[in-house]
């Protein structure tokens, strides 16, 4: 099987596919005064393309693929999606990045449909925090979808948490106790600027190597990351049953283990979060005879992957926010 590889040889076993950009959530850092659609004439990827997205992309070595959105919960095919894609040969992981607000009702389903992976977006286990960070007073709806997911076998379940100076830097201990007696990992995602975040990114920035060296002063050991991972820094300690993982965007030499790809609602091949431009792949979704050439144009424009991003010079690219392309 070819696999894809770039120019600097890294290869691509991971796909980010957004199912929608609308989110019902509005978080200070990415749509702060909600969803807006930009072109109510633009239709979202079908289910038969996305069909056909994936069995291309399992044909040069798709291993991982992560529904995102937006929030991928509000698409009425989400389960149908995930089967589709279970059925795919090559793919063996099938994960979802989630507000979680559906988790209690839908987690069951979603599993049995073939999801074998979840990230629940939890950025404070306080409930006046989590409120004031993303607009919502869910906290305890979706802590209680996280409890059944954690209950339901063979399915990973983590908890990302976007890293905010002065409102939630100061709750490691809250987070610490909650996976010491729970098999879960928690990620803490450094903040990035994006287009539409500069005055709030000035506010609450905080650089991820804070926490990493708090959390190696007490002992916690950075892991060796496995091949098909996302590009989280893993961190255990023998006294806790769950793990801390670190994404930190900032950090030197963060780009050179990339392994991950992304394409966004519509269908644009991003080559990377932070990219300058897109490549569009819908009129290469529409017949099961054009796998040939979709395969040859996303080899094409892997060639123009650059060797990383400029985030550390403001350079945002082309993205708005994060719920354009699912981070």
């Amino acid at each position: 099987m070819a696999v894809l590889t770039d120019r600097f040889g890294r290869q691509f076993p991971y796909l980010r596919l957004s199912l929608l950009d609308a989110c019902n959530f509005h978080c200070g850092y990415c749509l702060p005064n909600g969803y807006r659609a930009r072109d109510e004439q633009t239709q979202w990827l079908n289910r038969e393309e996305i069909s056909r997205l994936l069995q291309s992309f399992a044909k040069v070595g798709l291993q991982k693929l992560r529904l995102t959105g937006g929030e991928p919960s509000l698409r009425h095919d989400l389960t149908d999606i995930i089967a589709d894609a279970a059925k795919i040969p090559g793919i063996k992981t099938i994960a979802m990045t989630s507000n979680g607000v559906l988790l209690d009702q839908k987690i069951k389903q979603w599993h049995a449909a073939g999801l074998n992976a979840i990230n629940i977006s939890v950025d404070s286990l306080l409930r006046e925090h989590f409120h004031a960070i993303t607009g919502h007073d869910r906290l305890n709806t979706i802590m209680a979808g996280v409890e059944k997911a954690i209950a339901l076998p063979a399915l990973s379940v983590k908890l990302n948490a976007v890293l905010l100076r002065h409102l939630n830097d100061e709750q490691l201990p809250l987070w610490l106790e909650f996976i010491r007696t729970r098999n879960i990992s928690v990620r803490f995602i450094e903040l990035m600027q994006t287009g539409d975040n500069l005055d709030y990114f000035k506010n609450h920035h905080l650089a991820a190597n804070t926490l990493q060296q708090q959390l190696t002063a007490m002992g916690w050991q950075l892991q060796t990351r496995a091949f098909e991972a996302g590009p989280a820094l893993e961190y255990k300690h023998s006294d806790y049953l769950g793990s801390i993982g670190i994404i930190a965007p900032y950090s030197k030499d963060f780009c050179v283990g990339c392994n991950r790809l992304r394409v966004t609602a519509t269908g644009d091949l991003r080559l990377c979060l932070f990219g300058e431009f897109g490549i569009n792949l819908r009129p290469l979704l529409q017949s099961d005879s054009q796998q040939a050439e979709l395969i040859a144009r996303i080899q094409t424009q892997l060639g123009l992957k650059a060797s990383g991003h400029e985030l550390q010079l403001g350079k945002t690219g082309i993205i708005p926010h994060l719920a354009a392309i699912g981070g």
